[in-house]
C-alpha cells in the first residue's frame, strides 16, 4: 500500500504541491531535514526515538539508511511522508516545509498490501493522482507495467501471482503520480534472495527512466551499498547517552550505479558498516604448523579428497 491510496486530507493540512505545466512528471526536489526529533510519551517518560537528525538530499539521490531495529528508519519515513510530525526540527522538500501528508511523495512497504479484488492493473491505477483523466490515467498505468516487466499480467490478480510480480505491482503503484520523492521501507524483505537482486536491478533501471528522490530503509548493508549514492548509520538511542544524536556517521559510496557487486571498495564498506552495527568481520585464522608435503590439509586435496574438477566431472 502507499501513501497515494490514503484517505485525502482536508486542503488546509496538506503541504503545497508546486504546478507541473503540461502534466509532465515534476523535476525532483530535493529534501531538507533540519534537526529532526521524534519522541513518545510512554509510561516510563519520554521516548526519544530520533535526535538531532541534520540531513539534505540531493535532487534524484538515493539515499539508504541502515541501523539497528529500534533506531527510526521507519519513522523517518513516515516523517518524511507526512504521516507524523516531529517533535522538534523541520522537514523540507524543496522550499516547502511538510506540514501534512505530501502529494510530491509515495511510500511503498515490506509487503505489496496490494487489493485482492483488484487486477494488478487496478491496483496500479489506485496511485494515480484525484482527477487523472481515464485516458491518461490508462497511459501511465501501461507504461508503468511496461516498466516493471508485467504488461503481459496486466489482467491477473494478485493471488495469481507470484511475491516478486507483487512488489513489482507495489512499485509501479508508487510511482503513479510521479512522485517527487520515493520513500521504501525495507520494500525487497519479503523476497527470495534472487529475486530480491533483480529487484535491486529493476528499481535502479526505474531510477534511469524516472529520476526521482529516493530514501530506501533496509537491514541489508550490501542492499544499501548497491542502490545508494549515501548511506545513513542510525543508533538507537535508549543505548546511547542523553545528549547522543541518532546520526552515527554519513557513508559516500563511490562510483556510479549501476555498481559491480563485487568491488573491493564496496566490500572494506561493508565491513565499516557492519562494524558500526555491531557485526564483527570473521578474518581467517592462521593454522599453528606450516603444511608439508606429506601433511595433508583442506587446502591439499588427497587422493580421497575430491577437487572442483572432479566434482565438475561427476556432475557432467
Amino acid at each position: 500500500m502507499t501513501s497515494t491510496v490514503s484517505a485525502q486530507p482536508a486542503p488546509d493540512t496538506r503541504s503545497a504541491a508546486p504546478e507541473r505545466p503540461g502534466g509532465l512528471p515534476p523535476r525532483p526536489h530535493g529534501v531538507r531535514l533540519d534537526e529532526v526529533a521524534r519522541s513518545f510519551d510512554s509510561p516510563q517518560g519520554r521516548h526519544d526515538v530520533l535526535r538531532g537528525l541534520d540531513v539534505e538530499l540531493g535532487s534524484g539521490e538515493i539515499l539508504a539508511v541502515v541501523g539497528p531495529s529500534g533506531c527510526g528508519k521507519s519513522t523517518l519515513l513516515r516523517l518524511v511522508a507526512g504521516l507524523d510530525r516531529p517533535s522538534g526540527g523541520e522537514i523540507r522538500i524543496g522550499a516547502t516545509a511538510i506540514r501534512g501528508t505530501d502529494e510530491r511523495t509515495a511510500v511503498a512497504f515490506q509487503e505489496p498490501r496490494l487489493l485482492p479484488w483488484r487486477t494488478l492493473e487496478q491496483n496500479v491505477a489506485l496511485g494515480l493522482p484525484r482527477g487523472t483523466g481515464k485516458r491518461e490515467g490508462r497511459e501511465r498505468v501501461r507504461h508503468l507495467l511496461q516498466l516493471v516487466g508485467l504488461e503481459h499480467a496486466a489482467a491477473q490478480r494478485p493471488r495469481e501471482v507470484s511475491g516478486g510480480m507483487a512488489q513489482r505491482t507495489s512499485l509501479a503503484r508508487a510511482l503513479a503520480r510521479s512522485p517527487e520523492v520515493l520513500l521504501l521501507d525495507e520494500p525487497f524483505g519479503a523476497l527470495d534472495a534472487l529475486t530480491r537482486l533483480r529487484m535491486q536491478d529493476l528499481l535502479l533501471e526505474i531510477h534511469a527512466a524516472e529520476p526521482t528522490t529516493v530514501v530506501v530503509v533496509t537491514h541489508d548493508v550490501e542492499e544499501a551499498l548497491y542502490l545508494a549514492d549515501r548511506v545513513l548509520l542510525l543508533r538507537t538511542l535508549r543505548e546511547a547517552g542523553p545528549d547522543a544524536g541518532s546520526l552515527v556517521r554519513t557513508v559516500d559510496v563511490p562510483g556510479s550505479r549501476p555498481r559491480d557487486r563485487a568491488d573491493r571498495a564496496l566490500a572494506a564498506l561493508r565491513v565499516e558498516l557492519l562494524a558500526g552495527l555491531g557485526v564483527q568481520a570473521h578474518q581467517p585464522t592462521p593454522t599453528a604448523a606450516t603444511p608439508t608435503a606429506s601433511t595433508p590439509t583442506a587446502a591439499t586435496p588427497t587422493a580421497s579428497t575430491p577437487t572442483a574438477a572432479t566434482i565438475t566431472e561427476n556432475l557432467s
